[in-house]
């Protein structure tokens, strides 16, 4: 399982709840963006946590205000341990044909998911050495859009690696764009 490296982490960061008129806001101080807000619609749960972290529940998806949610490297910020932040990415921007074949009981815990409500996200390794970031075809976060419900698969069948390397496949689409 390719996680960025945050074993061993401390707790640092403080989270706040406030209300905002009628809705209700999570301040929270982390250690990538430092102080951010989620209001309560925005929070994804993760009823088994993730593979790795299974005390971590409560994540946001955060990105680029400037580029919108067509960023291509976005963050899955935990709630529960404002110093985790994951970088994500859809897959589907290095490898237009994954299409992995999942269990539905394995989906069971991100609710009913349809074409319609699914996203799904990898996450990406970005190593000192930048020609060597990878994303992890194998262990994709499949996320219910609208029930804000969410788990983390493991791919057992088709040929989807834990590293497939992506530098090259950026490098080439931000020069077409």
């Amino acid at each position: 399982m390719t996680v960025p490296a945050v074993h061993g982490y401390k707790k640092t960061g403080k989270i706040h709840n406030i209300r905002k008129g009628m809705v209700q806001i999570m301040k929270i101080d982390t250690k990538i963006f430092g102080e951010i807000e989620i209001a309560d619609e925005k929070i994804i749960t993760f009823e088994n946590g993730i593979i790795g972290f299974p005390e971590l529940k409560r994540f946001a998806l955060l990105h680029d205000e400037e580029k919108g949610t067509g960023a291509g490297i976005r963050f899955l910020q935990s709630l529960d341990e404002p110093a985790f932040a994951m970088p994500v990415m859809d897959p589907l921007i290095v490898k237009q044909d994954y299409d992995p074949e999942v269990d539905d009981e394995l989906l069971a815990s991100a609710g009913h998911i349809t074409p319609e409500n699914i996203l799904v996200l990898v996450t990406v390794t970005v190593p000192s050495d930048l020609t060597k970031m990878s994303v992890n075809l194998q262990g994709p976060f499949v996320i219910n859009v609208e029930e804000h419900k969410a788990c983390q698969v493991i791919i057992e069948r088709g040929n989807y690696p834990v590293k497939f390397p992506v530098y090259d496949i950026l490098q080439a689409r931000k020069a077409g764009e």
